[in-house]
């Protein structure tokens, strides 16, 4: 579902815009975290003999008490925004895909890319090979261990799928871990191609009828920058029963 995001400048101005030419001026909007302060002053020139305001006044102050209330809905609302955001990890932006059940982080300024055979793709627009994809294939299995210990998938899927077959690779590791009861092989691999060298990280798993696979990567001259931001996008991956 699309979220609306409503920038508490535009409201202001359309709220003062609505105030009687003579209260315009008057208002005043403080904002310091989510406080908020609406002041008016009584117009000049009111009855000298105590009289009430006139209508116009009235409706004024009547303006800026619902305005006050209605910046003060903004503001929670911006509270409730400021809230999820600071769930998220620092830099990052998450991606959830309920369809096929999985979701993960990638590194902030990232752009998603079609590519076909990819499920998802996010890719540096600078440094395209510091990218992450996740593929999903059917299977009949219904665990990652089916396939065998976590070396000889790592192996397998490396020469096999995802690097071309004139690229050497190596596997430096690969190992075994469980999340909320699944099981998720992680590999650490690189693949030499004849201009350039990528330094990649993958995490695959079974669920849903489906082969599961992501994979993050960067330049080889890039990888002790990048290492780091990479670890946490394939330490991110999960998934969810659909």
């Amino acid at each position: 579902m699309a979220s609306l995001h409503c920038s508490p400048s535009i409201h202001k101005s359309f709220f003062v815009n609505s105030l009687p030419q003579r209260l315009r001026g008057r208002f005043v909007c403080c904002r310091a975290g989510i406080s908020f302060l609406v002041r008016a002053e009584q117009a000049h020139g009111s009855s000298s003999n105590g009289q009430a305001c006139s209508s116009e006044d009235r409706l004024g102050r009547r303006q800026l008490l619902a305005g006050s209330s209605f910046i003060t809905w903004i503001s929670l609302a911006d509270m409730n925004s400021m809230s999820f955001a600071a769930e998220s990890k620092k830099g990052f932006l998450s991606v959830t895909d309920k369809t096929d059940g999985y979701s993960f982080l990638y590194p902030f300024g990232w752009q998603e890319v079609v590519i076909d055979g990819q499920d998802k793709v996010f890719k540096d627009v600078i440094e395209p090979l510091e990218s992450v994809s996740v593929n999903l294939i059917p299977t009949s299995k219904d665990d990652i261990r089916d396939f065998g210990p976590p070396q000889q998938v790592a192996e397998t899927l490396i020469k096999k799928v995802l690097s071309p077959s004139n690229q050497k690779t190596k596997l430096i590791e690969a190992s075994e871990h469980e999340v909320n009861g699944k099981t998720y092989y992680t590999f650490e691999f690189v693949a030499q191609a004849p201009n350039y060298t990528r330094h990649a990280l993958s995490t695959i798993a079974v669920s849903n009828g489906k082969f599961y696979t992501l994979t993050t990567g960067a330049n080889e001259r890039r990888w002790e920058k990048m290492k780091d931001k990479l670890r946490t996008v394939v330490d991110s991956f999960t998934i969810s029963n659909v």
